[in-house]
């Protein structure tokens, strides 16, 4: 029988973000002959001892990995994310395992739904991505982005709120052939990925593109990341990006996103006096509330424009981000306060997008997708595959 290397199992440990207590909890390690639990994991992954197949069938589960992983003969490379456009070392958080965690599941599953299209003779390479660069220059990229989409900004703020905004921004992306998810955890509460780690991920593949926004973020910022996610596939740019602006290409993308949801003639209409931050968010509130955008949009626009000073706009980002971060915990405690809440299968719909959804039925229904792979793709579990497509809403036409 093959032997688990102890590197192994350190590796898949780390790499899910777990720490020695933590695994050991888990995985049912238990304290044992006065040994911490924490230690006999220690011990298992040090050479000291060995490991059971029911040990190791609970960590291939609790670590996420596929049992063959834990018989390789070194730990792999990190996962291929693409470009890393976090630049700078100290914009990588604690949360690093778990982003490398959900871009191996995005891969995956982008790997099947590319694998269907062309094993069916469906894959139509879709012009919009790689078609421009940075060189193009941010209003080209924009125009076009705009033209391919339909995008109209009236339109868009007629919606009357930023999630109804959002949605449909995001009918329209999906229709463009794009498949737009909404994830910030890795299956649970216990997992979820901090806006700091990553705020969006685009596979700029030009037959299965994809794109993740962390929906752990504000949902007034949802529009501006799918925004800027879609500005990398335009540019041929795969990879995470984070909610720094120090690269060149976050600068860009950000500039493209930021450029349709406020326009430079709405932004001089703005006028703020440097001194009062307190008097400055209050404008910055009101401005972001009538257009439907967050207020860190607004300010990092003032920065660009030189109407904040860095000092000014970085207090501001940290004081929004405050505010909206107390708002958040006293809407999940008011939530779970109150019975019910709303159905897993709408929350969960909601999150995968009616163009993944979409491609899941029909291909299940004409026999190409089995229960087990649909789960895979919809990252549930086969029993659960039909009731979550039962009840969706399965308009959307790719590639319209």
């Amino acid at each position: 029988m093959p032997v688990v290397k102890p590197s192994i199992l350190r590796w898949a440990r780390e790499s899910a973000g777990l720490s020695l207590e933590e695994a050991a909890a888990k995985v049912g390690i238990r304290d044992a002959r006065g040994v911490p639990g924490e230690d006999r994991l220690l011990a298992l992954e040090t050479e000291e001892g060995e490991v059971s197949r029911p040990v190791l069938l609970k960590m291939a589960k609790v670590y996420r990995r596929p049992l063959v992983s834990f018989y390789l003969e070194e730990p792999p490379v990190r996962g291929d994310r693409g470009e890393d456009f976090r630049t700078l070392p100290d914009q990588h958080t604690a949360g690093e395992p778990l982003v490398d965690a959900l871009v191996r599941d995005i891969r995956s599953r982008q790997a099947m739904v590319r694998a269907v299209l062309v094993e069916e003779e469906e894959a139509q390479p879709l012009a919009f991505v790689s078609s421009m660069s940075r060189n193009d220059g941010v209003g080209p990229v924009l125009a076009s982005i705009r033209k391919t989409l339909g995008l109209d900004l009236a339109a868009f703020r007629a919606q009357g709120s930023a999630e109804a905004a959002f949605s449909m921004l995001r009918r329209q992306v999906e229709m463009a052939g794009v498949y737009v998810l909404l994830i910030g955890n890795l299956g649970s509460h216990h997992s979820a990925i901090d806006v700091d780690a990553f705020r969006g991920f685009a596979l700029a593949d030009p037959i299965a593109p994809f794109v993740v926004i962390n929906d752990q973020d504000a949902k007034t910022a949802w529009s501006f990341t799918l925004l800027h996610e879609v500005a990398h596939l335009w540019i041929g740019a795969t990879g995470v990006s984070g909610g720094h602006i120090e690269g060149a290409t976050e600068q860009f993308c950000n500039d493209v996103a930021s450029s349709f949801l406020l326009p430079e003639g709405e932004l001089n209409q703005l006028r703020v006096q440097l001194g009062d931050e307190a008097q400055i968010a209050r404008q910055i509130t009101e401005f972001a509330n009538e257009r439907l955008v967050s207020r860190s949009l607004v300010a990092y626009r003032l920065f660009r424009a030189g109407a904040l000073d860095q000092a000014a706009w970085r207090n501001l980002t940290e004081t929004f981000k405050g505010e909206w971060l107390r708002n958040r915990a006293a809407q999940r405690e008011r939530a779970r306060a109150q019975d019910g809440g709303p159905n897993y299968y709408i929350i969960r719909r909601h999150r995968l997008g009616s163009a993944l959804l979409s491609f899941v039925a029909r291909n299940m229904s004409e026999g190409v997708l089995t229960p087990t792979r649909a789960g895979k793709l919809l990252g549930v579990k086969p029993r659960s595959v039909h009731p979550l497509l039962s009840g969706a809403s399965l308009s959307v036409e790719q590639g319209a």
